[in-house]
């Protein structure tokens, strides 16, 4: 699955407006930079991952099969 940082945004506004009754418009523009800058801050720390193969996948000729061993840091 791709990050999309757009939907989060949209998720993340939703979410702080599900407690506002009637923002106003300098709250719903505040809202709307804050969750642009989450949804972009939060894209780019998930990207920052690193999988480290450690062992678990064969192939003898067929199908890859095995359990995928991989360390997430």
């Amino acid at each position: 699955m791709a990050l999309n940082t757009a939907a989060l945004k949209t998720a993340l506004k939703a979410a702080f407006m599900a407690n506002l009754s009637s923002p106003t418009s300098g709250q719903l523009a505040q809202i709307d930079a804050m969750s642009g800058a989450m949804a972009t801050a939060m894209t780019t720390f998930v990207k920052t991952a690193t999988i480290t193969y450690t062992t678990g996948l064969a192939n003898s000729g067929g199908p890859v099969t095995g359990v995928l061993g991989n360390i997430i840091t």
